[in-house]
């Protein structure tokens, strides 16, 4: 290795150093300042705690109905994701294998989703879901967040189904396998990867979405956990311990869920590059 090679090498690791840091800087200063003072974080907001306590996430529970909104995000969350992966999986499917007039400009009209933006939506989907009856429950925010999934399930999903190969599903036709059988018990194992990562988005997504949480909701019965944050820092703001620790509390799982299934989610959302 040359000195050129040498200097361009340690630049790239330079380069990687610098974006890692400025990716996790601030989620871990916010983790090490739940457990400061207040007092702490006035003095000197980059400096290691003297003594981990746990007053902070004590106050937040005390202070905000976190825990009831936690437990609403994870219920609307999950039945959302799995309703999402679904329907969409079924969908993809048919749009990735099957020929029929005007599937070329329907899947034009679903992928369009991805570029408007949701706030211009707001109206329409408080018309809609005041209709239907579901403000204010757990009901109408699954079913919100279920559609708002749509555009990039389906991208996922029928990319990753075309990248499977047609002589699969011909061997079980032959074999006797029906239409249902065999994308039940073919298609989605070979699609497991695709799944996954449209499973871990379309979490992410509902899981960190506020705006629609705060339109379609009014009460705490079915109130989400990014909007306990804004309850947290309209009313007590000056309590930076408990609301770092209630950040802290609603990154977590997101984080997590994100760490386990990276590597799911990076190769399907290469899967874009395989030709009909």
């Amino acid at each position: 290795m040359n000195e050129k090679e040498r200097i361009l090498h340690v630049l790239k690791y330079l380069f990687l150093a610098a974006c890692v840091f400025v990716a996790l800087f601030p989620i871990v200063w916010v983790i090490m300042s739940s457990f400061k003072t207040n007092a702490e974080i006035l003095s000197n907001g980059v400096a290691l705690p003297h003594s981990f306590s746990f007053k902070g996430y004590v106050d937040a529970l005390k202070i905000s109905p976190i825990l009831s909104y936690f437990w609403n995000s994870i219920i609307i969350t999950a039945i959302s994701t799995v309703l999402n992966v679904l329907f969409l999986s079924m969908a993809a499917y048919v749009f990735a294998r099957f020929t029929f007039r005007g599937r070329d400009t329907l899947y034009f009209i679903l992928s369009l989703a991805l570029v408007i933006p949701m706030t211009a939506l707001l109206h329409p989907v408080y018309s809609v879901i005041q209709h239907l009856g579901l403000y204010d429950t757990k009901a109408g925010l699954i079913l919100v967040y279920t559609a708002l999934n749509l555009p990039m399930s389906l991208l996922i999903l029928r990319s990753t189904f075309l990248s499977i190969p047609k002589a699969i599903e011909e061997a079980a036709y032959v074999d006797g396998a029906g239409f249902v059988r065999t994308f039940f018990q073919i298609m989605l194992p070979c699609a497991k990867g695709g799944l996954t990562s449209a499973a871990v988005l379309a979490f992410l997504n509902s899981w960190n979405e506020f705006t629609f949480a705060l339109v379609l909701t009014s009460g705490q019965s079915a109130r989400t956990l990014p909007l306990s944050l804004s309850y947290f820092t309209a009313q007590f703001s000056f309590n930076y311990t408990a609301m770092f620790a209630a950040v802290t509390i609603a990154v977590i799982p997101s984080i997590a869920v994100f760490a386990i299934f990276q590597e799911q989610v990076v190769s399907s959302l290469t899967a874009g590059s395989v030709k009909e």
